[in-house]
């Protein structure tokens, strides 16, 4: 996976391209960055999420659903072990199994 480009300087790639002159293509911007032209697509269309002028999921938000995600995977396994904990010792507190009791 390629290394993402850092924050400023999309934000400055972005600026560039929202205020270009008459005749000059996003593409042209693109090159002139050294990042291919749909990444600058895809950068702009972030910004206006960002910017609240388009729907979407913002930055924060995608990062606070991975954190919940996370959360919400270990608190299934904890649940999980939890479970399987109960059981045994059910099995185990059974007249018959593991007591030499007459």
């Amino acid at each position: 996976m390629p290394k993402p480009y850092p924050r400023k300087f999309r934000d400055d790639v972005v600026r560039v391209a929202r205020h270009r002159d008459a005749g000059v293509t996003v593409e042209q911007v693109a090159k002139d960055f050294g990042v291919h032209p749909m990444t600058l697509f895809k950068w702009l269309r972030q910004a206006d999420v960002e910017a609240g002028t388009r729907p979407g999921t913002t930055s924060s938000e995608s990062a606070e659903l991975r954190e919940a995600r996370k959360r919400i995977k270990l608190l299934e396994q904890e649940n999980e072990v939890l479970r399987r904990a109960a059981a045994y010792l059910s099995q185990a507190n059974l007249p018959g199994k593991g007591s030499t009791r007459s």
